[in-house]
């Protein structure tokens, strides 16, 4: 390579031959030409510094070969080595088992052109590489980082570039390594953490750019030379983790950067911490100990502060370590693991608050850091709680299987006269719908529902053998309909067992392990004869086939052995991978809607069919359920069909209930001679002339719509071209006014037949839900649940829309507009306030204001809501329309804070009611309706003619005249 090069790559690698040429060729084949790759053998015993100097052979000039004489025991040291006899104008670390992106060098030192940055860092991807059964999957290091391309003058500036602190993905000027001394720490694992901290602290500028530059292969279940994030079961390991920290406060601190400190202590608390927490149940109990002292000292050398700044749950985890309550701490970490959230922690009320754990906060800390209100979980429904389910007992009693255990009953919150039943199941792992379903009897136990199932396994679980040596247990119980799905286990230090003769100690009294259910696989005893009990590394009870008898004992012992040789193993990879594809083929949503468009839509159209779908199967609820309800009322002759997105409950009893999504719902919709929904059904389906589409929509437009938002306008062509595909599938489309026709059609670009008889969810409205004796009985069910027949207050509904924060991220927990202490005190005499979030959106509220504030967000259907109200206090949602109706008073809310835009018309000359700021001005509003003001009676009748001149009550009643009666206006008839 003539001249200096742009770009030094240091590679380190030990006992790493077979990679090494690999990594190598990753730096040559870089698109920037002026690279060159610096390799440090850390005394190898493998041929590896051989592999480093053939290298250095083959490509004079481009590869050097430096090889140590003593293993150093880490990365430091070869890496400070390598740095010495880098010629580059820039300096990369990379290691052996890795690879650089081929454009790392090329966006790294271009951005630093550019920016004149001291270092620049680039988007890392972790890469799982192939397990037995899985393929390779890819997940990037912290990608909320790199969304954009930035430059920083100061870590001051970005205090989040703390979360990365690897040294791989980053190119360093050498000019800046030196004239600052930055090395490595040797002797210690875990050097990136303090040399990066020294980089970033030390950089005059810091440039992030978006490019993908480092690829980072992970092996989790390494055994041979397993790397430094794989050793983790090594108690040393965490050790010197946490030695790193301790060399990186003092650094802070005597550069006097507390806040920086508390920072990067927040980061250790959300990350670091809980890389450990979540494995401990692989530990045994003497590294639990010596975990658990050197965290707990660890923690208590930290700032308080840090717990307030820390994420809530990661935080909750650190406190109770430090507290030396390690059980707890282990059930905080826990919890939010994994797509399915867990919690295996109790709740306690006090002082109106929601607490982790049983133990009263007696502390101001604990009272700051165990308070668990804000996050919504006493509210939230049971099915997303998912709480834990321990198994007390697992034995084998005269030929039947014996399982026992507790569902824990959060906050009581199944009550005593609750309706339970259960239901253990037995899956394959491999096909998860291959199920064994086997009924368990529940009781109430007060903070515990109690759950046991008997059973033959012997003529109940019938395997295959061979082809699924794994299954694992879940179970349904069944709380008044509503269903929770959970996963039996180990108990968090009960010691409790229910099993007869057992002896009690730590976890659930009894251990899982090596419980062996006698069964009869359908490839006879040669595969197996038993299914062993045992526990996975998140708790969780799961069962192996396996061999007791010589026979089944050699047959498996073969099958294993032949699983093992490279033949046998590639094989059975190739057939897994031909399995696995086949069923992600068959289940894709591009395959469904394929055969959708190409087989299904040429089956018979079925007279009279129509499927329902509000929200995208969220709820029953809005237009399409009105026009369901008087389809049913006037006893027209259709099938109806509904979809559910997640819960079948609250859907009508009398209609046929699909799976939005499933196999099942295409061929509905395949079926049907009408669709009606108020949102969008799938992208992609074609619809068949034989179909007539109804979209009722949700709301007249206040926020821009369709081409006009300018998300669109700045978008795709494929976004415009999917928005207008959907659109152009509706044959009538329902408007309530002349606004709705030149701004809701007009930026959708509807142009479908226009039926203007207003929205069906309104006629209730309309005539204040006269005649109509199923809502009557659904407003009084109503009262009665919230208990406002004896309560003489008025009645003030809260009912926002979704927004989005500064980020532009959406914004999920929703606040009430008045603090809830504020609110009891100065008007809990005279008003109670109904909650309302947008149905993408969950409301924080303290137990201890539910006499003056109540959250109605599980209320599908906002009609009987609006119809209770005695007011309405909102912002820019559209239900604005719809309450104008009932000629009530409204307040809009649009706090300074909240960005909202000027939408189709200015809101703030044409609201029909008073608007608000600040928390002082809407408590002013609502102190003046609570003493008998009405202001804006004027407007709000102004407000209603112009926005719903539609809407007469009848519209219900039109949709169904027009096309169920009269038939299809192109000659369908229903």
């Amino acid at each position: 390579m003539p001249g200096r090069p742009d770009v030094s790559v240091v590679v380190i690698g030990y006992n790493d031959a077979a990679r090494l040429p690999r990594a190598v060729g990753s730096v040559l084949g870089q698109s920037l030409g002026a690279v060159e790759a610096v390799v440090v053998d850390d005394a190898s015993t493998d041929g590896t510094g051989e592999v480093a100097d053939e290298l250095a052979d083959e490509h004079p000039g481009r590869v050097r070969s430096v090889r140590l004489p003593v293993n150093s025991g880490g990365c430091g040291r070869p890496r400070n080595v390598g740095a010495e006899h880098a010629r580059g104008r820039y300096v990369m670390f990379l290691d052996s088992d890795d690879l650089l992106d081929r454009h790392a060098c090329l966006n790294l030192v271009a951005a630093a052109e550019e920016t004149g940055a001291d270092l620049v860092s680039g988007l890392c991807t972790r890469i799982l590489l192939n397990t037995a059964y899985a393929p390779s999957k890819e997940c990037h290091w912290y990608p909320w980082l790199y969304a954009r391309r930035a430059l920083f003058g100061s870590l001051h500036d970005k205090p989040d570039l703390l979360y990365d602190t690897l040294s791989t993905n980053k190119a360093y000027r050498r000019e800046f390594l030196l004239d600052h001394g930055l090395r490595f720490v040797e002797g210690l694992h875990y050097e990136d953490l303090l040399f990066t901290a020294e980089a970033y602290l030390a950089a005059d500028r810091t440039a992030l750019i978006p490019h993908r530059v480092y690829n980072w292969f992970v092996e989790p279940k390494a055994v041979t030379a397993p790397s430094i994030s794989n050793r983790r079961a090594e108690l040393a390991n965490f050790a010197d983790r946490l030695e790193v920290h301790r060399r990186i406060d003092a650094l802070f601190r005597l550069r006097g950067a507390y806040e920086l400190k508390r920072a990067k202590d927040a980061k250790f608390v959300n990350h670091d911490l809980l890389l450990y927490l979540r494995e401990l149940r692989d530990r045994d109990t003497v590294y639990r100990a010596g975990f658990l002292e050197l965290a707990a000292a660890y923690l208590a050398e930290l700032d308080a502060r840090v717990f307030a700044e820390a994420n809530p749950v990661p935080a909750i985890a650190a406190f109770l370590l430090r507290e030396r309550d390690l059980t707890g701490a282990l059930a905080a970490a826990e919890y939010g693991r994994g797509k399915r959230t867990e919690l295996r922690s109790q709740l306690r009320e006090q002082d109106g608050r929601i607490f982790w754990g049983t133990r009263r906060a007696d502390s101001a800390l604990a009272r700051r850091v165990l308070d668990v209100t804000g996050l919504g979980l006493h509210q939230r429904p049971l099915r997303e709680l998912s709480p834990a389910n321990t198994v007390t007992c697992l034995a084998m009693r005269g030929g039947r299987a014996h399982i026992e255990g507790h569902v824990l009953n959060v906050l009581r919150r199944v009550p005593a006269n609750a309706e339970l039943s259960g239901t253990l199941e037995l899956n394959d792992r491999r096909r998860p719908a291959r199920v064994r379903r086997i009924p368990a009897t529940v009781t109430h136990d007060g903070d515990r529902l109690r759950w046991r199932a008997d059973f033959d396994p012997a003529r109940r679980l019938r395997p295959f053998g061979f082809a699924d040596p794994v299954w694992d247990v879940r179970f349904r119980l069944d709380v008044d309909g509503e269903e929770i799905v959970t996963r039996p286990g180990e108990g968090t230090g009960t010691g409790e067992s229910t099993c007869p003769g057992e002896s009690t100690g730590t976890g659930t009294g009894q251990t899982l392990e090596g419980v062996v259910l006698p069964v009869r696989p359908r490839l006879t005893r040669l595969a197996a004869d038993g299914m062993r009990s045992y526990v996975t590394g998140a708790g969780h009870l799961a069962f192996k086939l396996e061999g007791a008898g010589r026979l089944t004992c050699a047959t498996m012992a073969a099958v294993h052995w032949a699983a093992a040789t490279p033949p046998g193993r590639g094989a059975w990879t190739r057939v897994r991978r031909l399995e696995r594809s086949v069923l992600r083929t068959l289940t894709a949503r591009k395959t469904k809607v394929a055969v959708f468009n190409r087989v299904l839509s040429r089956l018979p159209v079925r007279a009279g069919s129509v499927v329902f779908e509000s929200q995208l199967g969220e709820q029953y609820s809005d237009n399409p359920k009105y026009i369901y309800r008087e389809l049913r009322r006037t006893g027209v002759p259709v099938h109806a069909v509904w979809s559910y997105a997640s819960s079948a409950r609250g859907f009508p009893s009398d209609a046929t209930l699909v799976k939005r999504g499933s196999w099942s719902y295409f061929l509905a919709l395949a079926r049907a001679q009408y669709w009606i929904d108020n949102q969008g059904f799938p992208d992609g389906l074609r619809k068949r002339r034989e179909t007539t589409y109804i979209q009722t929509w949700h709301g007249s437009a206040f926020k821009t719509m369709g081409f006009d938002q300018p998300s669109i306008k700045s978008g795709t062509r494929g976004q415009r071209e999917r928005l207008q595909r959907m659109v152009e599938r509706y044959d009538c489309f329902l408007v309530r006014s002349e606004h709705d026709v030149g701004t809701l059609v007009k930026g959708m670009g509807v142009r479908a037949e226009l039926l203007p008889v207003g929205y069906p969810r309104n006629d209730p409205l309309v005539t204040q839900g006269r005649d109509d004796p199923e809502l009557a009985a659904d407003v009084a069910a109503l009262r009665d649940r919230l208990g406002l027949n004896d309560d003489g207050r008025r009645v003030v509904l809260y009912a926002p829309t979704f927004r989005s924060g500064p980020d532009g991220r959406p914004v999920r927990g929703l606040d009430p507009p008045v603090d809830p202490d504020r609110f009891v005190q100065e008007l809990g005499d005279d008003l109670l306030l109904l909650v309302r979030p947008h149905y993408l959106s969950t409301v924080r509220l303290p137990p201890a204001v539910q006499g003056s504030m109540r959250n109605v967000g599980t209320v599908p259907d906002v009609t009987p809501l609006l119809l209770l109200a005695d007011a309405l206090v909102t912002d820019h949602s559209s239900i604005m329309f719809d309450y104008a109706l009932l000629d009530r008073p409204m307040v809009f809310h649009l706090p300074e804070d909240v960005a909202f835009g000027r939408g189709y018309f200015d809101l703030t000359r044409h609201a029909p009611g008073p608007i608000t700021r600040t928390e002082d001005e809407l408590v002013a509003e609502l102190s003046a309706f609570a003493a008998g003001g009405d202001p804006g009676a004027g407007r709000r009748r102004a407000f209603a003619e112009r926005f719903g001149e539609h809407d007469q009550g009848t519209a219900a009643r039109a949709v169904v005249d027009r096309f169920f009666r009269q038939g299809d206006p192109r000659g369908r008839a229903a």
